[in-house]
C-alpha cells in the first residue's frame, strides 16, 4: 500500500467517535498536527479487536501536535508538542498550517 502523507505534511485527525475498540485517543479527534514520520504498515488493531485479520495492512504514521492546540489551558513553552501514532483512515489533509 503506498503512503499517502509524508513527513512534514500538515493533517487533521477525523472527528469521529464510532463504537468499539478505537486506537485514536478521543482528545486528539479534531485536531491538527504534522506527520513526523511513517512508521511502517501494520495490521488494523480496530479489526483485529473483533478477531478479524486487520487487513490489509494500513500505514503509521507518528503526528505532531503542538500542546497548546490539544489542551486549551496548556501553560508550557509554546514550542511543547506530543507526539502520536495514528493510522492512515484517521488522517485527511489539513486545510490551514498545523504548528504554528
Amino acid at each position: 500500500m503506498k503512503s499517502r502523507f509524508r513527513a512534514g505534511d500538515a493533517v487533521s485527525v477525523r472527528a469521529a467517535y464510532p463504537p468499539g475498540h478505537i486506537r485514536t485517543p478521543y482528545y486528539i479527534r479534531g485536531k491538527q498536527g504534522v506527520i513526523e514520520r511513517i512508521c511502517g504498515e501494520f495490521a488494523n488493531p480496530e479489526e483485529l479487536a473483533f478477531g478479524r485479520d486487520g487487513l490489509p495492512k494500513r500505514p503509521l504514521y507518528r503526528v505532531r501536535f503542538r500542546q497548546r492546540h490539544v489542551w486549551p489551558h496548556y501553560s508550557g513553552a509554546v514550542e511543547d508538542t506530543v507526539d502520536i501514532e495514528i493510522f492512515e483512515h484517521w488522517l485527511e489533509p489539513a486545510t490551514s498550517k498545523a504548528m504554528t
